[in-house]
């Protein structure tokens, strides 16, 4: 039995667990929802990688940047635990150095680099027929007007500031 299987078969390269309390992720889901949790932790240039019609060694490679040593764990840290939540331990993890952080999740190997090694081992460039998603945190754009709760803009002025005014004019 490998370590990922949970003893049931499937015909699928995605395990799927029957049981809700274990419930898996497939391969794409899985891929997206690392990608999510390193941009929690302020990931750089967080890039998927589709390997699937170009290897059988795993199904994706999400690739993304850290600024510090610190950053760079974190983000290992945030994912770990994120996937741990949703039952998806990592098969195998290399956190020793501290230029470069692997997560393997068997059909999802996460690369964590920091921001001057990427260059470097450039994967996007080596695995470049890979289709790939660029994966950005996307939060809204405050308002440049800031308006008080509950209100439209378009208020009647309080008594005060109609009487500032009078005097003003």
């Amino acid at each position: 039995m490998f370590p990922w299987s949970s003893g049931k078969t499937s015909t699928n390269s995605s395990l799927i667990n029957t049981n809700k309390e274990e419930m898996l992720l497939r391969s794409p889901m899985l891929a997206q929802a690392i990608a999510k949790l390193a941009l929690t932790k302020k990931a750089l240039d967080v890039v998927i990688m589709d390997l699937r019609a170009l290897t059988t060694m795993t199904d994706f490679f999400v690739v993304c940047s850290a600024e510090s040593e610190t950053q760079l764990k974190a983000i290992a840290h945030a994912v770990i635990e994120g996937t741990e939540k949703k039952g998806n331990a990592p098969w195998h993890k290399e956190t020793g150095s501290v230029n470069w952080v692997v997560l393997d999740y068997s059909d999802v190997v996460l690369h964590i680099f920091h921001k001057t090694a990427r260059s470097f081992y450039n994967l996007e460039k080596l695995w470049g027929d890979a289709k790939m998603k660029w994966v950005r945190d996307e939060k809204p754009v405050p308002s440049t007007r800031l308006k008080r709760k509950g209100t439209t803009g378009k208020e009647k002025k309080s008594p005060k500031a109609r009487m500032i005014r009078k005097k003003v004019a």
